[in-house]
């Protein structure tokens, strides 16, 4: 391979590798970014593409794993674990469970929401600032209740996000159908999050890397990661099915593939692959302006000028490559119940995609443990779009040592060690 010596090899080319490649180009590193497919064909391709302090809950909610064990037996369930003998599955899993307390909760969502916000406004500025096109848009997102009582339960829990600055607007039926015309008679009311955005994350990724290539950076397609070579406490060269590769500084971006790359290097990541859906369909002609999650159902909504998409369950089947039918009947089902117009006539794409998800809901960003030139910028869940902007611009103050943008002991590596 006759690439040229880089301060910075980038391992991943999806939507943190590509933040953090920008960032780091900006602070005036030369940087390689390799990427086994195309830019953003993992889990930044297919989701949803909101921007949302709003989900800064932690999925570790009290009650969570009486409701995950309802849902075991329910093939389309939002939540499905696959009964399966997997050790490293169940050690997660049962630390996920031991964090569905008020503690751990109320700990949880003041980390999330802190990243979240400034996320959120780093990514605006961000986007105009590099003239990324990718339909970014700030009018807010909105989840949607068919069921009073869910609505009413859903409402007591409002107060503690509210005490971490996420403006919410509690609407009734008809507010909520009034501010969205294509949601359908059956929805009770609805809780609006004025200050999330969305955008269309494939191309937010294309924009990404037409920028990462205008600054000076190389961006190695269709450069498969193998294994490594060490020299004491260092990473001495990445070996890749076109040659060996080396750099002064490597970043480990690779998502749901991290902890399975890692574990060659001897350190184990908490984190397992959650795999996620979508369907990208034409526009309906009455299509929601206002992206949704389908609160009862899971399901999140998102429509653009280009294109429209239904996505979201999360199943834990380890890294199963099917695209089980029975889950994309499911985004269409919820659909159907809440939406006048569905979905559109023509179906663009039918998706998955793992997202990287770590038990305690917060990413690793920072120096890997053991190893003195390894950094990772991995393990964002569901919300990797959204926390881009902050991990891009941490991840480059920390490794060229300038003040952090957000208290870096909050996504430390090393908590878990």
């Amino acid at each position: 391979m006759n690439a040229r010596k880089p301060d910075v090899l980038i391992l991943g080319g999806g939507v943190i590798g590509l933040v953090c490649a920008l960032n780091l180009l900006r602070a005036g590193r030369s940087v390689t970014v390799l990427e086994r497919k195309t830019v953003g064909a993992g889990s930044s391709h297919g989701n949803c593409g909101t921007i949302t302090p709003s989900h800064a809950p932690p999925l570790s909610a009290p009650g969570v794993i009486q409701l995950a064990l309802k849902w075991m037996s329910q093939a389309d369930a939002p939540l499905y674990v696959r009964p399966r003998l997997d050790w490293r599955l169940l050690g997660w899993l049962t630390r996920f469970a031991a964090r569905a307390n008020p503690t751990d909760f109320r700990n949880g969502l003041r980390a999330k929401a802190l990243l979240l916000n400034r996320s959120r406004a780093l990514l605006e500025q961000l986007v105009r600032d590099e003239g990324l096109a990718c339909e970014f848009t700030t009018g807010g997102t909105m989840y949607v209740f068919r069921d009073a009582r869910g609505l009413e339960q859903a409402s007591r829990l409002l107060g503690p996000v509210r005490g971490e600055g996420i403006e919410i607007r509690e609407l009734d039926g008809a507010a909520t159908r009034q501010l969205e015309p294509a949601l359908n008679d059956s929805i009770v009311g609805g809780h609006y999050y004025p200050n999330d955005a969305s955008l269309r994350p494939e191309r937010y990724v294309a924009e990404l890397a037409r920028v990462v290539r205008s600054l000076g950076g190389q961006i190695l397609e269709s450069t498969e990661v193998l294994g490594f070579e060490r020299e004491g406490g260092r990473i001495s060269g990445v070996l890749t099915a076109q040659g060996r590769l080396s750099a002064r500084e490597i970043v480990m971006a690779l998502g749901a593939w991290s902890p399975l790359m890692a574990r060659q290097l001897g350190l184990e990541l908490p984190i397992q692959p959650g795999k996620g859906y979508s369907i990208t369909t034409s526009n309906p002609k009455l299509w929601p302006r206002v992206p949704m999650v389908l609160k009862e159902r899971s399901v999140c909504v998102t429509g653009w000028n280009s294109g429209y998409r239904l996505g979201s369950t999360m199943e834990f089947s380890g890294y199963d490559e099917t695209l089980n039918r029975v889950r994309l009947d499911a985004l269409k089902r919820a659909a159907v119940e809440y939406l006048r117009e569905p979905w559109g006539e023509t179906t663009v794409e039918e998706w998955f995609g793992w997202r990287p998800m770590v038990y305690d809901d917060l990413p690793l960003i920072g120096r890997a443990p053991k190893l003195d030139n390894l950094w990772l910028a991995t393990g964002h869940g569901m919300l990797g779009v959204t926390l881009s902007a902050v991990t891009g611009r941490l991840l480059s103050e920390l490794l060229t040592g300038t003040d952090p943008c957000v208290d870096p002991s909050l996504v430390d590596p090393a908590r878990f060690s």
